[in-house]
């Protein structure tokens, strides 16, 4: 076993049957993970005033500096309000319901598409062959984001 039995292992499935293998998914970059972590805070603290920084960033366990950088662009998107002074802090703009993962998403990392040539038609080449399967996953992904809450993540744990 050794040094395997201590790195993560998960079951892909191939060809109808389960073969244990390491695999790197695909992933929602940190800027992506500790936006949606700080939007799940001010949405499980909604109507309850401002929140400081320094509250999210200790639940969440997101590092306060990297934290502020993110506040501040999802405040110039229009998703968060922030206050300033003795009790300011930061609170959603809207409801946790009307803010959807997508679009939260979207102001953190851009693009749901798993390859660049699926946003961007003229870096495809006449050789990509799986150009229409990534299609099909960011269509699936964005479905999927685009029928989720705030209020339907915070209702989940």
């Amino acid at each position: 076993m050794g040094g395997a039995s201590v790195r993560a292992r998960k079951l892909v499935l191939w060809f109808g049957t389960a073969r244990a293998r390491e695999v790197n998914p695909m992933r929602v970059s940190s800027r992506g993970e500790y936006g949606l972590r700080a939007l799940y805070d001010l949405a499980e603290h909604y109507n309850q005033g401002p929140i400081p920084s320094s509250d999210i960033a200790k639940r969440q366990r997101i590092p306060p500096n990297y934290l502020n950088q993110l506040l501040i662009v999802l405040r110039r998107s229009g998703l968060i309000r922030s206050d300033r002074g003795r009790h300011g802090g930061h609170r959603l703009a809207r409801a946790p319901q009307t803010i959807t993962l997508s679009e939260a998403v979207q102001v953190l990392d851009g693009s749901t598409a798993p390859v660049e040539c699926v946003d961007d038609a003229i870096s495809c080449d006449e050789h990509c062959a799986y150009c229409y399967v990534w299609r099909e996953v960011k269509e699936a992904t964005d479905s999927v984001l685009g029928k989720r809450t705030l209020a339907d993540v915070t209702q989940q744990r």
